[in-house]
């Protein structure tokens, strides 16, 4: 069974791969869900991106 997981939170560096992750689940059929967060670790800049399964109750009230 490959069921999705209702919300995913991705964090990863502020660099292309981690939009190229985001890029693919929402290509997979994930939403975003929120705003976009970052911090700064000392070196880089750290994104945090959650993303939820549309069938989620909460999907309805976030486009």
């Amino acid at each position: 069974m490959n069921q999705k997981l209702k919300y995913r939170l991705i964090t990863g560096k502020d660099d292309a791969s981690f939009c190229e992750r985001i890029s693919k689940l929402i290509e997979e059929g994930y939403k975003l869900y929120g705003s976009p967060s970052v911090t700064y670790n000392g070196k880089d800049v750290i994104a945090a991106q959650a993303v939820i399964w549309p069938d989620h109750p909460c999907s309805a009230n976030n486009t």
